[in-house]
């Protein structure tokens, strides 16, 4: 009761901005579970922010919870160095994901002010070893009392703005697609920007035989999915340090992810594939998204629904439409979906974390940003 007290009156004597939303001591605005904003709302197990602003336009961000225990984590961190997005979708439990959304934005803001604010794209893939140094370490030291932290991972999907350059970097198989107007038809292409490491992709298979030759057994075709030596989907992760360290392959972690046979190099990867888009005045918005909305959505069908509806509410009207796609395979109404609680809708479908930023090209082309920065973290009364 007195804890609860005191947050209620560490919130109310916080300062607002001009919409109402939360600011810190330095004036960054920051949303999350315990903070408020006009534009902000939650839905049974839907948490969304229809629409705000970020430094160089508007984001709309949404999630929905299928787990027992929320495994997606996601941020938006945006003022005068750029803008950085950041989708965690774990696996095994959440203490990846959030030590992720605690960790890699001031890795990735310390490395990048060693180059005094410059941003390229190794600074994003050391901001990524250091963070899975620093996980690593964690797990090394709760080794004793909580080995199972071995087993936890989460793929990432980070976008960086930097003066007129995107770069976009991706373990796993999150996704971000881009809606890029097709000249001046009035029409809106769709464009995949990230790279999915995940083994039922013909490629990522290609990919880990290659790597490792002497092993038949690297990826295995599991009740028709193929899994990497049978157990995971994804080939690159931040966490998962059973498949990367052989002293963490081994008792008291659960036998069905232990492996038969020595571990002679890591089988995952933390390496991101990281690329840059220079920004166009055609590109109009990015979607970006845990795997469990590209599980019932195309690319094309996203930006479909993004581009032919306002700016406000468009995560939440992507959610929206993968749950209605999701209750249509089952042969059930949506209506009786959203009646489903949590644990047991993750029959029904995944957790799913979408965030849409429309791009305002007089600011990106002038360097210019909006006032006040921005830290935004979704859900986290969910922790």
């Amino acid at each position: 009761m007195l804890q609860g007290l005191m947050n209620l009156f560490s919130l109310c004597c916080k300062p607002f901005g001009p919409d109402g939303e939360v600011l810190d001591p330095n004036g960054v605005l920051v949303v999350g579970g315990n903070a408020g904003g006009s534009r902000e709302g939650k839905d049974g197990l839907l948490w969304f922010r229809d629409i705000g602003k970020y430094g160089s336009g508007e984001f709309s961000m949404a999630l929905i919870q299928a787990n027992q225990v929320l495994e997606d984590q996601s941020q938006i961190e945006s003022g005068q160095f750029g803008t950085f997005v950041g989708i965690y979708d774990g696996h095994g439990g959440p203490e990846a994901a959030r030590y992720v959304c605690d960790h890699l934005f001031s890795n990735f803001r310390a490395i990048a002010a060693e180059s005094e604010g410059v941003v390229t794209a190794e600074t994003i893939q050391r901001a990524f070893h250091r963070t899975e140094e620093g996980f690593t370490s964690l797990v090394s030291e709760l080794w004793s009392s909580r080995p199972n932290m071995a087993t936890v991972g989460t793929c990432c999907l980070v976008g960086v703005i930097y003066r007129q350059t995107l770069f976009i970097a991706s373990l796993g198989d999150s996704r971000v697609v881009l809606g890029k107007k097709v000249g001046n038809t009035g029409g809106m292409a769709a464009m995949q920007l990230s790279t999915e490491h995940n083994a039922n992709i013909e490629a990522i298979r290609h990919e880990l035989k290659e790597l490792h030759p002497n092993d038949p057994h690297i990826v295995v075709l599991k009740h028709g999915v193929w899994r990497v030596k049978g157990i995971i989907q994804v080939s690159r992760s931040i966490g998962d340090v059973y498949m990367k360290h052989a002293e963490y392959n081994r008792e008291p972690i659960n036998s069905k992810f232990r492996l038969p046979e020595p571990m002679n190099m890591p089988i995952l990867s933390a390496n991101p594939t990281i690329i840059s888009h220079a920004l166009h005045p055609n590109d109009s918005f990015l979607i970006f998204a845990s795997d469990g909305l590209w599980e019932h959505l195309s690319n094309e069908k996203a930006v479909d629904i993004v581009h032919g509806h306002p700016r406000a509410g468009s995560a939440k009207r992507l959610v929206k439409a993968a749950l209605q796609e999701a209750a249509r395979k089952r042969e059930m109404r949506y209506s009786d979906l959203r009646k489903i609680d949590k644990k047991i809708r993750r029959h029904f479908h995944d957790d799913i974390t979408v965030i849409v930023l429309f791009f305002n090209h007089d600011l990106i082309s002038k360097g210019a940003v909006q006032d006040p920065p921005v830290s935004i973290r979704t859900a986290l009364e969910h922790r």
